[in-house]
């Protein structure tokens, strides 16, 4: 056993000596057992949330209806959640109701996947029930159960079960596959804001490629907000070495394919609006460096983020290894990175000119750092005053 499982030991310890049972469970088992790298430990118990509150002092509700509490020790939080059951589903998500067990099999029963259905104790031993150790070893991606049932219960677990093969290399069990097609209309019964959770951990995964595959073949492509919905779009980005790429890459790829309007696509996946402008502006600059190679006026307006964004993006398509140092050394050959970096700002201006505050004072300064990108004039405030009066900009 190695951390985080070790700092979080004296947890179970104290739950069984209260008398109640205590195990790792879920996704941290599953990442021990592929030697992935653990951020977070969740455990299980029979105790109630009530009893656990008498165990410790320093509890959080974060979700105590479903029987989780966060315990705080040692200035870390750890999350508990009792057993429990569950009843039926309601609109394909949620169950309409969870009942506190002292079972951990019932537990781990409920689960969505046999690799996430494993528990492991304080000693390191596995309580595997619906053998997720074998399904781990053979990278395989199975339901706990019928997985029609699984499915029907909660429609996200469609998304999931294709989230993982992008994460972990899996591939889908024949059943499951089959079900997945079966049902994946029911996709409609969940929020947008959920599956675009579900869909950026699927477009920073390894084996993306795969995933992409999968949702082409089940269908579940075209229950997407939009953008990844067009066919075209979906098999134009997979053809793509697109393995090592990260989520920016891939929806600035789908853009590109689409050409449709940026804003107007992206937010029907409800992405922050700083994500979009950022995706909008990259996507401009895609198209001018399908022409030519950054000029440093262009490099200044966009930025280091946009233009390696766009760099990786470009080379991407014209099927040439992702190099970047020629680009990076050009910016970084720049005298100046942004406005703020300009030795002249607008205080400056207003006390030379007298005039009022206003939208002139950008276009000034803007041509001002472009002068000096450029080479025109150094970035020292009198040469910069005295070429804006020759040009009479001021």
């Amino acid at each position: 056993m190695k951390e985080p499982f070790l700092s979080a030991l004296p947890l179970i310890h104290e739950i069984e000596a209260a008398g109640y049972e205590a195990c790792f469970v879920g996704g941290a088992v599953r990442d021990f057992l592929l030697g992935r790298d653990i951020h977070d430990v969740d455990i299980a118990t029979s105790a109630t949330p009530a009893e656990l509150k008498t165990i410790f002092s320093k509890t959080v509700d974060v979700g105590i209806e479903h029987g989780t509490i966060m315990v705080i020790q040692n200035g870390k939080s750890y999350e508990v959640t009792t057993y429990r059951s569950e009843g039926d589903y309601q609109d394909y998500r949620r169950p309409e109701s969870v009942t506190f067990v002292r079972s951990l099999y019932e537990d781990l029963k409920r689960r969505d996947f046999t690799m996430n259905a494993i528990a492991m104790d304080k000693e390191g031993n596995f309580i595997d029930p619906f053998a997720g150790r074998l399904a781990v070893e053979k990278k395989v991606i199975v339901t706990v159960g019928s997985a029609d049932e699984r499915f029907q219960e909660d429609a996200l677990r469609l998304m999931r079960a294709v989230r993982f093969v992008s994460q972990l290399g899996f591939h889908l069990e024949k059943q499951t596959e089959k079900a997945i097609k079966e049902h994946v209309d029911l996709l409609r019964h969940i929020s947008v804001e959920r599956i675009t959770a579900e869909f950026e951990k699927l477009l920073d995964g390894k084996y993306k490629k795969n995933a992409f595959e999968l949702l082409f073949h089940t269908g579940i492509y075209k229950r997407l907000p939009s953008l990844f919905n067009q066919e075209h779009v979906v098999q134009s980005v997979t053809k793509l070495e697109i393995s090592p790429l990260k989520e920016l890459d891939i929806w600035l790829l789908a853009l590109y394919f689409s050409g449709e309007h940026p804003v107007t696509t992206l937010k029907k996946w409800r992405l922050p609006s700083k994500k979009i402008k950022l995706l909008s502006m990259a996507l401009s600059y895609l198209m001018l460096r399908k022409d030519h190679f950054w000029s440093r006026d262009e490099l200044f307006t966009a930025g280091k983020e946009i233009a390696l964004l766009v760099e990786t993006a470009f080379l991407t398509i014209k099927r040439e290894d992702v190099q970047l140092a020629h680009l990076l050394d050009k910016y970084e050959s720049l005298p100046i990175k942004s406005l703020k970096e300009l030795t002249v700002n607008g205080n400056d201006l207003i006390r030379w000119t007298g005039k009022q505050s206003g939208p002139w004072i950008g276009k000034v300064l803007h041509e001002a750092a472009q002068a000096v990108i450029n080479g025109e004039i150094a970035n020292h405030k009198q040469e910069i005053r005295s070429w804006m009066e020759n040009c009479r900009l001021i």
